[in-house]
């Protein structure tokens, strides 16, 4: 969907493929269980790499024991895509509140969802009523959870803050993302290797647990913990020339599972709550919530209307 809206409205995108690669027995067995449940699901194409086609196209990642092609997977103009999307919604009659904090959601039966917000500008008091409410708050998203539902149904919120380091020299070079594969019970996906739409390589993020979602401030401590995880899949980089670049926050319902088969692992939550009709919560909605964001709303759409 989103490679179709991107063609169609000229956002900045590319097919780069994904490459998963695996440097032990036990890694390679991870890469399996993934390439069989990418198999299951139909729409997300996994292949093996031979050795001899990794040797030609991407000689300078190394995969002792083996490869996983995501042929599907690609990079797109975050930005761009935000920006298209807001004008849309507000093109179909949408309005947007910014810098607006939601402070309280009541539940009225018969009625639907009172919404009491607090502008972040001038310190007015606004409420409205809604039918239906979607809460797609990220970080934000547990406290509009915690506001509606019983006690009993609260969650916590957890921060998994990554860092991402930037790559100043022109070799060695890949035209496709490289992740290291992921063992169950990981909180996250491994330091890996992105591209932005100039074509420069972006290393992370990697995973550092915080208590506050704001703490962006990247640490030179994490830079000598992420040089063996690059090396280990990209021997041929030059560690002089890999250096801080920025850092994110991913929300997570669960400290230290998150990725992984088996116990410990937590999906998305899309679901609407039983008891209070036409609220749908979207929970855990980390960085993959991006590309599969119209995915989410065709099954939002199909939740409460269909």
């Amino acid at each position: 969907m989103l490679y179709d809206l991107c063609s169609k409205h000229d956002i900045p995108h590319r097919n780069t493929k994904k490459w998963i690669v695996a440097q032990t027995d036990e890694q390679w067995a991870s890469c399996l269980r993934l390439h069989a449940h990418a198999q299951a699901l139909g729409d997300a194409p996994t292949r093996f790499i031979t050795a001899e086609e990794a040797a030609r196209r991407e000689p300078a990642v190394k995969a002792d024991v083996g490869i996983v092609e995501s042929e599907s997977t690609g990079i797109v103009d975050s930005h761009a895509l935000m920006t298209y999307l807001h004008g849309d919604f507000e093109n179909r009659g949408g309005d947007c509140a910014f810098k607006t904090r939601v402070t309280d959601v009541e539940y009225i039966p018969g009625e639907g969802y009172k919404i009491t917000t607090v502008s972040d500008e001038d310190g007015s008091v606004t409420s409205i009523t809604a039918e239906t409410l979607i809460n797609s708050a990220g970080h934000g998203a547990c406290a509009i959870n915690n506001l509606i539902l019983p006690v009993e149904r609260h969650r916590t919120p957890f921060y998994a803050k990554g860092t991402y380091f930037s790559y100043g020299a022109s070799n060695p070079r890949t035209s496709v993302l490289v992740y290291p594969v992921t063992i169950p019970g990981q909180g996250s996906l491994g330091t890996h290797l992105t591209l932005d739409m100039g074509g420069r390589i972006r290393f992370g993020p990697d995973l550092e647990w915080v208590d506050d979602p704001n703490d962006l401030k990247p640490s030179p401590v994490r830079l000598k913990e992420a040089l063996s995880a690059i090396l280990a899949y990209m021997p041929g980089v030059d560690p002089t020339a890999i250096s801080l670049d920025y850092c994110g926050i991913r929300p997570k319902l669960s400290r230290g599972g998150g990725v992984g088969i088996g116990a410990g692992f937590q999906d998305f939550i899309i679901q609407e709550e039983q008891g209070f009709p036409g609220f749908v919560n979207l929970l855990g909605i980390e960085s993959p919530g991006l590309t599969s964001s119209l995915a989410i709303g065709e099954m939002v759409d199909q939740i409460l209307y269909q």
